[in-house]
């Protein structure tokens, strides 16, 4: 019989992208979307591809139903090696309402739960207007962020199964990140996908905060119960995928909840896996009769 997978060890991608749609959590001053992650094109025959790529994505794309795609329409497309220009360009929130978006599970549903009618204007990362702040409290993050800074982001994350298989650690390690700022971790499960859902993407620990440090690295630790059920078993839903490191523009935590409002208002995915992961391993509940 052969014994189940302890331990992975997992490479992190540098992204701007959650979700397809809309298509990138951060802009730039000119409100386009700046992607990087997975594009989607036409196709001679007229079909639509997704495909790992980055551009500069207009905001008025069309928008397709839930769970289905239509192409981008690309303003133009970012090169893998940055010219000056780009890596000098100034990042920047989605506004509210969120454009081009089809997501609609409330991030927060008892600290903000009419989110979809805020109205917010976009903010370069740096002037975010942190509420309550005051200019003598000393905030940090005082400088445009960059292009050039974003793509700097690299990453790892370990996995460790618990020996009775009932739980798992997750430890990640983070460079290039911005500095002396808040960072979150999200967790992506199956039930995620479904945006009318009951449920809402959640933290991956609680509290689920790190603060890069002046050199932009970072460490996460957490244990989570039971984050990979069988497909058999009765919460198949809440098996993790993908571990998503979020840059915080707000400067806040959200205790149970991601954002107030997500998808680049005020979380930014920086860091994630390209595809979901987590395949080899199975956990199950401590008291063996399910959730």
């Amino acid at each position: 019989m052969t014994e189940p997978c302890r331990s992975s060890v997992y490479r992190l991608s540098m992204t701007t992208q959650g979700p397809l749609y809309p298509p990138s959590e951060v802009m730039n001053t000119d409100g386009d979307f700046v992607v990087i992650g997975t594009i989607t094109r036409a196709q001679p025959d007229g079909s639509v591809a997704a495909a790992p790529g980055r551009a500069i994505v207009s905001a008025d794309s069309p928008l397709p139903e839930f769970g289905s795609t239509l192409p981008y329409r690309i303003v133009r497309e970012l090169p893998e090696e940055l010219s000056a220009e780009d890596e000098a360009m100034v990042l920047a929130t989605l506004p509210l309402p969120l454009p081009c978006s089809n997501y609609t599970a409330v991030m927060a549903p008892q600290q903000q739960p009419e989110p979809f009618s805020v109205t917010r204007p976009s903010y370069p990362f740096h002037q975010a207007p942190i509420p309550d702040l005051q200019p003598e409290d000393g905030p940090k993050v005082t400088a445009p962020v960059t292009l050039g800074q974003w793509v700097k982001a690299r990453g790892s994350l370990t996995v460790t199964l618990a020996e009775d298989s009932t739980a798992a650690e997750f430890r990640g390690e983070f460079s290039g990140l911005i500095p002396e700022s808040l960072y979150t971790v999200m967790a992506i499960r199956r039930r995620d996908m479904d945006p009318d859902g009951p449920a809402h993407p959640s933290p991956l620990g609680v509290p689920n905060v790190f603060v890069a440090d002046e050199e932009g690295n970072g460490r996460y630790r957490a244990v989570l119960p039971d984050p990979f059920p069988a497909a058999d078993a009765p919460n198949s839903a809440d098996r993790l995928v993908n571990f998503v490191v979020l840059w915080m523009s707000y400067q806040q935590n959200y205790g149970g909840a991601v954002g107030h409002h997500g998808l680049g208002a005020d979380i930014h995915a920086q860091l994630r896996l390209d595809a979901p992961g987590f395949a080899e391993f199975t956990t199950r509940p401590r008291n063996g009769d399910g959730k």
